[in-house]
């Protein structure tokens, strides 16, 4: 199956949760990654930093390749670097099934996009912040996935940022109007409580680190508490 299949197969008007692998405990990712898994989570969300585009280095395809072996899920790899179309080919080979690159980076989105497609992935688009959501409506035919950052990209554990709220629900009006599906993603600050901010919003795949690795019940009350949220899907 093309890898970008995987990824469409999820529902579009109801939460799924994607954990972001920053908040786990690396000295022991594997048990992080099987109570994620077993807690019933759908995607995994891995964030690639080059101490560039933003200031902070993470990992790289090494790592994704040995998670890969242990993991069935949909692995989604949010590039926050400044070349994401040189390293294409590397992370599909790790074992990603989405690729998530910065409207901001220094690569021609189009052919960013081109190429996480032509190597049979999903291909997703991010904005920072300051970024408005007229970015990246010339791709919206093109992309299988965006992602708002809710929070300024480069560190887990801040605060969610509420005052993107508006720009996300403009980012579902132009998904609607498209007419294709297109995932509403949103990465920063995501818990129990301000789930219910972002759905309401009208994105409906949440990304979430501390609340889901670092909750004092474990991930699978965590991944339950988020799934409680209703997406907004007609604004």
């Amino acid at each position: 199956m093309n890898k970008a299949e995987l990824l469409k197969k999820l529902p579009y008007d109801k939460i799924t949760v994607a954990p972001s692998l920053l908040a786990a405990d690396f000295s022991r990712l594997g048990e992080e990654l099987k109570a994620v898994e077993d807690g019933g989570a759908e995607i995994l969300h891995l964030d690639v930093m080059d101490g560039h585009f933003v200031p902070n280095i993470s990992f790289g395809p090494p790592v994704i390749k040995a998670l890969r072996k242990h993991s069935n899920l949909i692995f989604d790899t949010h590039l926050m670097i400044t070349d994401p179309l040189r390293y294409l080919e590397a992370f599909a080979e790790s074992g990603s099934d989405a690729i998530t690159f910065h409207i901001e980076c220094g690569s021609d989105p189009r052919e960013v996009i081109k190429g996480i497609h032509r190597l049979g992935l999903a291909a997703g688009i991010s904005l920072k912040p300051k970024t408005p959501a007229s970015a990246i409506i010339p791709y919206l035919d093109q992309l299988d996935l965006i992602l708002v950052m809710s929070v300024e990209p480069g560190f887990g554990g801040q605060s969610f940022m509420a005052d993107m709220m508006p720009k996300t629900a403009e980012i579902r009006r132009a998904i609607q109007a498209c007419g294709r599906p297109v995932h509403l993603q949103i990465d920063g600050g995501i818990d129990a409580k301000t789930v219910h901010t972002a759905a309401g919003a009208g994105a409906a795949m949440m990304v979430a680190g501390t609340a889901v690795f670092r909750h004092p019940k474990g991930a699978a009350e965590a991944i339950k508490l988020l799934r409680e949220a209703k997406p907004a899907m007609d604004i």
